[in-house]
């Protein structure tokens, strides 16, 4: 009833830029919030930025100044934008969002399936 799909992971050189992007879809009363988790192989999931839907964002101070994330209410769409990229932002980045399916239902957190984002030479 609710899908994340994630796109935009890949290789790069340090320094390079990508460009994520999840949408939401199914069935959404409303989306407070949706933002971007990464994982590293033998390290905690951590989060790397997110939105709310009034535009409020937070950053990982890892990726401050380096990361932009957006978000298109309209589309139930999340962005991330990351430029400058180093070896250690090497993960797989999860799409997750804040979702009131109906109006008489509690919010409920879900994720998408993944995607890798390798940085290297």
């Amino acid at each position: 009833q609710v899908q994340l799909v994630e796109s935009g992971g890949g290789l790069v050189q340090p320094g390079g830029s990508l460009r994520l992007s999840c949408a939401a879809s199914g069935s959404i009363f409303s989306i407070n919030a949706m933002g971007w988790y990464r994982q590293a192989p033998g390290k905690q999931r951590e989060l790397v930025a997110a939105v709310t839907s009034g535009g409020s964002t937070n950053f990982a101070d890892s990726v401050k100044g380096r990361f932009t994330i957006s978000r298109d209410n309209a589309k139930n769409t999340v962005y991330l934008q990351m430029n400058s990229l180093k070896p250690e932002d090497t993960a797989v980045y999860y799409c997750n969002a804040r979702i009131r399916r109906y109006y008489y239902t509690p919010e409920g957190d879900y994720w998408g399936q993944g995607t890798q984002v390798t940085v290297s030479s």
